[in-house]
């Protein structure tokens, strides 16, 4: 009498499933993504700025 839990593979768990189960990645991602969308908004706005005469 064989079990038949032991033919079938560990079922994959999905990445997004593993990003959104780990708090410190959340967290990071939070701080990060906004910091750096930020950062590329500031600079998009200096170079726009006209240069003076």
């Amino acid at each position: 009498m064989s079990n038949t839990n032991e033919a079938t593979p560990p079922e994959r768990i999905p990445v997004m499933q593993h990003i959104l189960d780990n708090p410190f990645l959340l967290l990071f991602l939070g701080v990060a993504m906004p910091t750096v969308f930020y950062i590329v908004w500031g600079v998009m706005e200096i170079v726009t700025i006209p240069v003076a005469k």
